[in-house]
């Protein structure tokens, strides 16, 4: 069964989102047959890189906030990530566009790794005040969950994975996501947000009853008759 997971690695809350939703898969019975597919959106696409710009101020500035009430909401998400066991360090994120970052994580996917990039980048942005727009940075993240380096490199350099990603963003809107984390079940049901755990596992196993009737081959009844069968021959 399918999980579609739109994010921004930008997000505070697709990182929290994704710790909740991992507690959830951990309690499922059928987590080994569960796919989760990362799908790019972005919050900002107009963002400029701007490593020696604080986030308070910037929250300040696009939000018309105080500087001490963007301090105040930056502690408030803090504590909200710890409580998930992540650390938030967002006096030192870097802001920068996110396209690129999006562009690996695609890159990722055709590996099998589209999940640990996205653990990669939230870690480097939020935790670590990494550049995500960086290309060194993306290189170095690459080349710590197995990518090739120069494959890294060379996407970077070109316009691969551009239409993914757009492909991607398109099929946010079709979808209804107004906003990030949004997750989607088995292509019918739909989370918003970073909910609670005990919310994702239900919505894991009403998508699972529903996955196992439409790709059952049981049948309902039998009428038995002549037959041949590996073990037994064909009965005369």
């Amino acid at each position: 069964m399918k999980v579609e997971i739109w994010s921004d690695v930008m997000c505070p809350f697709c990182y929290i989102g994704k710790r909740k939703f991992e507690k959830a898969l951990g309690e499922f019975s059928n987590k080994e047959d569960v796919e989760l597919v990362w799908k790019s959106f972005q919050l900002n696409p107009e963002m400029k890189t701007q490593p020696n710009k604080n986030i308070n101020e910037y929250l300040a500035e696009v939000k018309g906030w105080t500087l001490d009430y963007a301090k105040q909401m930056n502690a408030h998400v803090t504590n909200l990530a710890a409580a998930e066991g992540l650390e938030y360090n967002l006096d030192k994120s870097v802001l920068a566009n996110s396209f690129d970052a999006h562009r690996f994580v695609q890159l990722a996917k055709k590996h099998n790794k589209g999940d640990a990039a996205e653990e990669q980048l939230f870690k480097a942005y939020f935790t670590d005040g990494k550049n995500i727009a960086e290309h060194s940075v993306l290189i170095e993240l690459g080349k710590s969950i197995g990518l090739d380096s120069l494959e890294v490199k060379e996407v970077l350099d070109t316009n691969l994975y551009t239409e993914e990603v757009q492909k991607d963003i398109y099929e946010s809107r079709q979808v209804g996501a107004r906003g990030v984390p949004f997750f989607v079940f088995n292509g019918k049901h739909a989370v918003s947000g970073a909910q609670d755990s005990t919310v994702f596992l239900t919505v894991l196993k009403k998508s699972w009853e529903e996955f196992e009737k439409e790709n059952s081959k049981i049948v309902g009844s039998v009428t038995e008759g002549e037959i041949c069968s590996p073990e037994d021959g064909c009965s005369v």
